[in-house]
C-alpha cells in the first residue's frame, strides 16, 4: 500500500511541495482516523440509548427538554 501524499504550500514564496507521508505521520494519520470513527460510533450509540430511554418513558425529545429546562 502506498502512503498518502502530504502537500505543503509555502504562502510566502508560493512554492508547493508534495511528498509521501513518513512513518510517524502515517501512524498518526491512522490513529486520527481510528479516533474519529470511535467518536462517531460513540455519538451514534449515545443517540440510540437516549431515544430508547425516551421511548420507554413515552416522551418526545421536546417533552423531555421541557421537563429539564
Amino acid at each position: 500500500m502506498t502512503t498518502p501524499i502530504v502537500k505543503i504550500h509555502n504562502l510566502e514564496t508560493g512554492e508547493e511541495l508534495e511528498r509521501p507521508m513518513n512513518t510517524k505521520e502515517f501512524v498518526q494519520w491512522e490513529a486520527d482516523i481510528a479516533a474519529s470513527i470511535a467518536r462517531e460510533q460513540a455519538k451514534t450509540e449515545q443517540a440510540a440509548a437516549k431515544q430508547a430511554l425516551l421511548n420507554r418513558l413515552g416522551l418526545t425529545e421536546e417533552e423531555a427538554r421541557l421537563l429539564f429546562s
